[in-house]
Protein backbone atom coordinates (compact mmCIF):
# COMPACT_ATOMS: atom_id res chain seq x y z
CA UNK A 1 0.00 0.00 0.00
CA UNK A 2 1.36 3.21 -1.33
CA UNK A 3 -1.56 5.86 -0.18
CA UNK A 4 -3.03 7.13 2.87
CA UNK A 5 -6.17 7.65 1.01
CA UNK A 6 -6.33 4.21 -0.44
CA UNK A 7 -5.73 2.83 3.26
CA UNK A 8 -8.76 5.31 4.19
CA UNK A 9 -10.95 4.77 1.37
CA UNK A 10 -11.05 0.77 1.21
CA UNK A 11 -11.22 0.24 5.04
CA UNK A 12 -13.98 3.41 5.58
CA UNK A 13 -15.51 1.69 2.29
CA UNK A 14 -15.87 -1.79 4.38
CA UNK A 15 -17.29 -0.10 7.19
CA UNK A 16 -19.87 1.20 5.50
CA UNK A 17 -20.23 -1.64 3.97
CA UNK A 18 -21.03 -3.46 7.10
CA UNK A 19 -18.20 -5.77 6.22
CA UNK A 20 -15.13 -3.70 8.52
CA UNK A 21 -15.49 -2.17 12.12
CA UNK A 22 -14.39 1.43 12.91
CA UNK A 23 -11.29 0.00 14.83
CA UNK A 24 -10.40 -1.56 11.53
CA UNK A 25 -10.31 1.68 9.89
CA UNK A 26 -8.47 3.41 12.71
CA UNK A 27 -6.05 0.16 13.31
CA UNK A 28 -5.34 0.70 9.33
CA UNK A 29 -4.98 4.77 9.69
CA UNK A 30 -2.17 4.00 12.92
CA UNK A 31 -0.04 2.88 10.37
CA UNK A 32 0.58 5.44 8.87
CA UNK A 33 1.14 8.20 11.80
CA UNK A 34 0.26 8.08 15.77
CA UNK A 35 -2.09 10.29 15.31
CA UNK A 36 -5.11 11.76 12.39
CA UNK A 37 -7.43 15.29 12.65
CA UNK A 38 -9.74 16.39 10.22
CA UNK A 39 -10.95 19.95 9.23
CA UNK A 40 -12.98 21.78 7.27
CA UNK A 41 -11.63 24.04 4.94
CA UNK A 42 -14.89 25.86 4.02
CA UNK A 43 -18.16 26.39 5.68
CA UNK A 44 -19.83 24.52 3.22
CA UNK A 45 -17.91 21.65 3.55
CA UNK A 46 -18.59 21.84 7.68
CA UNK A 47 -22.38 21.70 6.97
CA UNK A 48 -21.82 19.09 4.56
CA UNK A 49 -20.12 17.11 7.42
CA UNK A 50 -21.12 17.75 10.40
CA UNK A 51 -17.65 19.31 11.17
CA UNK A 52 -17.53 22.38 13.45
CA UNK A 53 -17.52 25.80 11.89
CA UNK A 54 -16.43 28.48 12.26
CA UNK A 55 -13.87 26.67 15.05
CA UNK A 56 -11.20 25.45 13.11
CA UNK A 57 -9.97 22.93 16.06
CA UNK A 58 -8.72 19.90 14.55
CA UNK A 59 -11.09 16.84 15.36
CA UNK A 60 -9.59 13.63 15.77
CA UNK A 61 -9.81 10.34 14.40
CA UNK A 62 -13.06 9.22 15.04
CA UNK A 63 -14.59 12.36 13.94
CA UNK A 64 -12.83 11.57 10.89
CA UNK A 65 -15.24 8.77 10.52
CA UNK A 66 -18.31 10.59 11.48
CA UNK A 67 -17.18 12.85 8.53
CA UNK A 68 -17.08 10.31 6.26
CA UNK A 69 -20.48 8.53 6.97
CA UNK A 70 -22.04 11.81 7.47
CA UNK A 71 -20.73 12.65 3.66
CA UNK A 72 -22.15 9.36 2.39
CA UNK A 73 -25.17 9.33 3.66
CA UNK A 74 -27.53 6.37 3.03
CA UNK A 75 -26.56 3.29 2.12
CA UNK A 76 -27.22 2.94 -1.45
CA UNK A 77 -25.41 -0.29 -2.90
CA UNK A 78 -22.49 1.31 -4.45
CA UNK A 79 -19.41 2.91 -3.29
CA UNK A 80 -19.68 6.41 -1.98
CA UNK A 81 -16.02 6.91 -1.80
CA UNK A 82 -13.73 7.12 -4.55
CA UNK A 83 -9.34 8.28 -5.11
CA UNK A 84 -8.11 10.66 -7.26
CA UNK A 85 -4.09 10.40 -8.04
CA UNK A 86 -3.80 13.55 -9.91
CA UNK A 87 0.16 14.40 -11.39
CA UNK A 88 1.34 17.60 -13.22
CA UNK A 89 -0.72 17.52 -16.79
CA UNK A 90 -3.42 14.89 -15.52
CA UNK A 91 -6.01 16.15 -13.21
CA UNK A 92 -9.02 13.72 -14.15
CA UNK A 93 -10.62 13.04 -11.23
CA UNK A 94 -10.75 16.58 -9.72
CA UNK A 95 -12.92 19.92 -10.29
CA UNK A 96 -11.23 22.26 -11.78
CA UNK A 97 -10.17 25.73 -10.92
CA UNK A 98 -10.83 24.47 -6.85
CA UNK A 99 -8.68 25.13 -4.14
CA UNK A 100 -9.27 21.07 -3.51
CA UNK A 101 -7.46 20.64 -7.31
CA UNK A 102 -4.50 22.47 -6.21
CA UNK A 103 -4.24 20.98 -2.74
CA UNK A 104 -4.56 17.50 -4.15
CA UNK A 105 -2.44 17.76 -6.83
CA UNK A 106 0.31 18.85 -4.43
CA UNK A 107 -0.30 16.13 -2.48
CA UNK A 108 -0.37 13.85 -5.42
CA UNK A 109 -3.80 11.89 -4.07
CA UNK A 110 -7.65 12.86 -2.50
CA UNK A 111 -10.50 11.19 -1.56
CA UNK A 112 -13.84 11.97 -2.86
CA UNK A 113 -16.73 11.69 -1.24
CA UNK A 114 -20.47 12.05 -3.11
CA UNK A 115 -24.12 10.52 -3.37
CA UNK A 116 -26.22 10.26 -6.05
CA UNK A 117 -28.54 13.60 -6.02
CA UNK A 118 -26.10 15.36 -3.37
CA UNK A 119 -23.33 17.87 -3.30
CA UNK A 120 -19.87 15.93 -2.35
CA UNK A 121 -16.52 16.51 -0.77
CA UNK A 122 -13.14 16.06 -1.03
CA UNK A 123 -10.52 15.04 1.44
CA UNK A 124 -6.77 16.02 1.06
CA UNK A 125 -3.87 14.43 3.96
CA UNK A 126 -1.01 16.51 5.23
CA UNK A 127 1.44 14.93 6.95
CA UNK A 128 3.21 16.79 10.03
CA UNK A 129 6.62 16.06 10.90
CA UNK A 130 8.22 15.97 14.35
CA UNK A 131 12.54 15.31 15.10
CA UNK A 132 11.71 14.25 18.47
CA UNK A 133 8.45 12.05 17.86
CA UNK A 134 9.52 8.65 18.51
CA UNK A 135 6.21 6.65 19.42
CA UNK A 136 6.83 4.01 16.93
CA UNK A 137 6.44 0.09 18.26
CA UNK A 138 6.95 -2.73 16.60
CA UNK A 139 3.32 -3.29 15.43
CA UNK A 140 3.21 0.12 13.61
CA UNK A 141 6.79 1.21 11.73
CA UNK A 142 5.78 4.43 10.72
CA UNK A 143 8.59 6.94 9.92
CA UNK A 144 9.40 7.79 13.38
CA UNK A 145 9.50 11.47 12.53
CA UNK A 146 5.75 11.37 11.44
CA UNK A 147 4.22 13.25 14.11
CA UNK A 148 0.36 13.56 12.88
CA UNK A 149 -1.68 13.38 9.46
CA UNK A 150 -4.41 15.96 9.05
CA UNK A 151 -7.31 15.95 6.30
CA UNK A 152 -8.44 18.19 5.35
CA UNK A 153 -12.41 18.55 3.59
CA UNK A 154 -13.23 20.62 0.91
CA UNK A 155 -16.97 21.50 -0.52
CA UNK A 156 -16.96 20.04 -4.05
CA UNK A 157 -19.84 22.03 -6.47
CA UNK A 158 -20.46 18.93 -8.23
CA UNK A 159 -19.65 15.39 -8.16
CA UNK A 160 -16.31 14.76 -10.57
CA UNK A 161 -16.65 12.14 -13.23
CA UNK A 162 -14.07 9.92 -12.49
CA UNK A 163 -12.89 7.14 -15.83
CA UNK A 164 -13.35 4.26 -15.94
CA UNK A 165 -10.00 1.91 -16.09
CA UNK A 166 -10.79 -1.86 -17.06
CA UNK A 167 -8.53 -4.12 -14.53
CA UNK A 168 -7.62 -6.28 -17.01
CA UNK A 169 -6.31 -4.27 -19.62
CA UNK A 170 -4.60 -2.84 -16.68
CA UNK A 171 -2.93 -5.89 -15.59
CA UNK A 172 -1.74 -6.86 -18.92
CA UNK A 173 -0.38 -3.37 -19.15
CA UNK A 174 1.49 -3.78 -16.32
CA UNK A 175 2.90 -7.69 -17.43
CA UNK A 176 4.96 -5.59 -20.23
CA UNK A 177 5.72 -2.82 -17.44
CA UNK A 178 7.35 -5.56 -15.34
CA UNK A 179 9.39 -6.52 -17.72
CA UNK A 180 10.72 -3.19 -18.85
CA UNK A 181 11.08 -1.79 -15.59
CA UNK A 182 13.56 -5.11 -14.76
CA UNK A 183 15.47 -4.79 -17.74
CA UNK A 184 15.83 -1.12 -17.45
CA UNK A 185 17.01 -1.80 -13.44
CA UNK A 186 19.63 -4.37 -15.11
CA UNK A 187 20.43 -1.73 -18.05
CA UNK A 188 21.52 0.53 -15.22
CA UNK A 189 23.35 -1.21 -12.81
CA UNK A 190 25.35 -3.05 -15.38
CA UNK A 191 26.04 0.70 -16.99
CA UNK A 192 26.57 2.67 -13.73
CA UNK A 193 30.22 3.02 -11.81
CA UNK A 194 30.97 3.93 -8.84
CA UNK A 195 27.51 3.03 -7.34
CA UNK A 196 27.25 2.65 -3.64
CA UNK A 197 24.32 0.21 -4.62
CA UNK A 198 25.75 -3.83 -4.36
CA UNK A 199 22.01 -5.73 -4.95
CA UNK A 200 19.59 -3.63 -6.69
CA UNK A 201 17.23 -5.98 -6.39
CA UNK A 202 17.25 -6.13 -2.97
CA UNK A 203 16.47 -2.65 -2.59
CA UNK A 204 13.73 -2.86 -4.29
CA UNK A 205 12.46 -5.89 -2.03
CA UNK A 206 13.16 -3.70 0.83
CA UNK A 207 11.07 -1.03 -0.48
CA UNK A 208 8.36 -3.21 -1.25
CA UNK A 209 8.40 -4.97 2.76
CA UNK A 210 7.73 -1.26 3.48
CA UNK A 211 4.19 -1.04 1.35
CA UNK A 212 3.14 -4.88 2.70
CA UNK A 213 2.39 -3.46 6.44
CA UNK A 214 -0.36 -2.16 5.14
CA UNK A 215 -2.99 -4.20 5.06
CA UNK A 216 -6.32 -4.62 2.93
CA UNK A 217 -9.79 -5.63 3.99
CA UNK A 218 -10.48 -9.29 3.44
CA UNK A 219 -13.27 -8.80 0.17
CA UNK A 220 -10.58 -7.30 -1.65
CA UNK A 221 -10.76 -9.29 -5.00
CA UNK A 222 -7.49 -11.75 -5.79
CA UNK A 223 -6.97 -10.13 -9.15
CA UNK A 224 -7.07 -6.17 -7.80
CA UNK A 225 -4.61 -7.54 -4.92
CA UNK A 226 -2.38 -9.29 -7.69
CA UNK A 227 -2.61 -5.57 -9.74
CA UNK A 228 -1.53 -3.97 -6.83
CA UNK A 229 1.44 -5.72 -5.96
CA UNK A 230 2.67 -5.61 -9.66
CA UNK A 231 2.14 -2.54 -9.80
CA UNK A 232 4.33 -1.99 -6.45
CA UNK A 233 6.93 -4.12 -8.22
CA UNK A 234 7.21 -1.58 -10.95
CA UNK A 235 6.94 1.45 -8.35
CA UNK A 236 9.64 0.15 -6.46
CA UNK A 237 12.03 -0.22 -9.15
CA UNK A 238 11.08 2.83 -10.85
CA UNK A 239 12.52 4.85 -7.19
CA UNK A 240 15.53 2.48 -7.02
CA UNK A 241 16.56 2.95 -10.72
CA UNK A 242 15.85 7.00 -9.71
CA UNK A 243 19.10 6.60 -7.49
CA UNK A 244 21.20 5.18 -10.14
CA UNK A 245 20.12 7.81 -12.60
CA UNK A 246 23.07 10.50 -11.39
CA UNK A 247 25.44 7.89 -11.61
CA UNK A 248 27.79 7.93 -14.28
CA UNK A 249 27.02 5.37 -17.11
CA UNK A 250 29.62 3.62 -19.72
CA UNK A 251 27.68 4.88 -22.71
CA UNK A 252 25.08 7.28 -23.08
CA UNK A 253 23.25 4.62 -25.09
CA UNK A 254 23.01 2.89 -22.14
CA UNK A 255 21.33 6.34 -20.15
CA UNK A 256 19.29 6.49 -23.23
CA UNK A 257 17.83 2.90 -23.36
CA UNK A 258 17.05 3.15 -19.56
CA UNK A 259 15.45 6.26 -19.76
CA UNK A 260 13.09 5.26 -22.95
CA UNK A 261 11.78 2.18 -21.08
CA UNK A 262 11.07 3.79 -17.61
CA UNK A 263 10.09 7.07 -18.85
CA UNK A 264 5.63 5.73 -19.76
CA UNK A 265 5.72 3.50 -16.60
CA UNK A 266 4.68 6.07 -13.97
CA UNK A 267 1.26 6.10 -16.03
CA UNK A 268 0.72 2.60 -16.61
CA UNK A 269 1.03 2.29 -12.16
CA UNK A 270 -1.10 5.32 -11.74
CA UNK A 271 -3.96 3.52 -14.34
CA UNK A 272 -3.77 0.06 -12.83
CA UNK A 273 -3.56 1.50 -9.54
CA UNK A 274 -6.86 3.12 -9.90
CA UNK A 275 -8.64 0.69 -11.62
CA UNK A 276 -7.76 -2.26 -8.92
CA UNK A 277 -8.82 0.53 -5.93
CA UNK A 278 -11.96 1.07 -7.69
CA UNK A 279 -12.45 -2.98 -8.36
CA UNK A 280 -11.87 -3.55 -4.44
CA UNK A 281 -14.19 -0.38 -3.59
CA UNK A 282 -17.48 -1.96 -5.76
CA UNK A 283 -16.67 -5.44 -3.99
CA UNK A 284 -17.81 -4.62 -1.20
CA UNK A 285 -20.67 -3.56 -2.13
CA UNK A 286 -21.50 -7.07 -4.30
CA UNK A 287 -22.97 -10.58 -2.96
Amino acid sequence: MWSPSVSLSAWSNAWLAGLAAPDDVLDALSQWAPRHSVTAYDSVAAVRTGLPWPDLTDAGAVSLLQTLRTAAGPISGEPAISVALPVPGDVRGLVAGTQFQSDALAAGEAIIVSRPGAEAVGLVPEFAYDDGYGDADEDHEYDPEISSLSWTVYSLPAAPVSEHIDLGAAEYELRSAVRAAADALTTLRAGATGADVADPRGLVEQVLEAGRLHKLPEHAPERALRVLENAAHVDAIITVSSGLMPIGLQSSSAMQIANDALRPLNGVVRAARIAAVSAILHSAWRG
